[in-house]
């Protein structure tokens, strides 16, 4: 039976894929958990020369699971969250990383796509952040890098005002490379992560670490981002976020 984080290997690319359809990939701490040893796995493996991201049709990831949110939020508990844990295996990878993305991605959904290498998105992806909306900031180093990347007003859009990026103003901001349609996502996604892999890699090592140059800033930025999220997660605006979120959610049921 596949579990809510299916990994496998072949061709020198090792494959995680978030599947949680019934919940449009939204992200569980276990599910984190996950995906930070899938990640820790490709970079223990000398076979392995590139790591795939995908989610499910229609849903790449919706975000962080908001009930696990609300339990921190209710509890007054910050403690340690394992998404920062897959954000520091993220940000550090050694190896190139690849994402292919159909339907939603969401909060996580895409910040995690500024540390990825390529990104193959559908023509019916759609990215948004909406971490304001829901009493918080942005995340995973995302605060630095988007700027730096696609300048302060369309970081601005997407990070602070949530709306949402068509996969052309994806590609227009940086962070898509090439967009395909949706019977196309997996196969251009799996042949890019295929073509990387099968290259020198010393040689294709050295160059991506200079096109990536140090990320001591990135990984700073996310732990600073990291405290203030602990502190925003406990505020009376998120807690409140929160419960109207999953009462909407309800509401969608009855």
């Amino acid at each position: 039976m596949a579990g809510p984080i299916d990994v496998g290997a072949a061709d020198g690319v090792l494959t995680m894929r978030m599947n949680r359809p019934d919940k449009k990939n939204a992200i569980t701490s276990a599910m984190y958990a996950g995906m930070a040893e899938a990640l820790d796995r490709a970079a223990s493996d000398d076979a392995i020369r590139c790591t795939l991201i995908l989610g499910v049709p229609g849903a790449f990831s919706a975000g962080n699971d908001i009930a696990d949110f609300l339990a921190v939020a209710t509890s007054g508990q910050r403690g340690s969250m394992a998404v920062f844990d897959f954000l520091e295996r993220i940000i550090q990878a050694k190896k190139p990383i690849v994402a292919g993305v159909d339907g939603i991605a969401i909060g996580i959904g895409t910040t995690m796509l500024l540390h990825c290498d390529y990104v193959v998105a559908s023509e019916a992806s759609s990215f948004k952040t909406p971490f304001v909306d829901l009493g918080l900031l942005p995340e995973a180093g995302s605060s630095l890098i988007g700027p730096r990347l696609m300048g302060h007003h369309r970081a601005f859009a997407l990070l602070a005002m949530g709306e949402t990026f068509s996969p052309q103003q994806a590609m227009e901001a940086g962070f898509v490379n090439r967009v395909v349609t949706s019977a196309e996502l997996e196969a251009a996604a799996s042949a890019a992560a295929k073509a990387i892999a099968a290259k020198p890699p010393e040689a294709l090592a050295q160059s991506r670490d200079l096109i990536r140059g140090d990320r001591a800033d990135v990984l700073a930025r996310m732990r600073e981002e990291a405290e203030l999220w602990k502190a925003r997660l406990t505020s009376n605006e998120a807690k409140q976020a929160f419960l109207a979120f999953m009462a909407k959610g309800q509401q969608k049921k009855a």
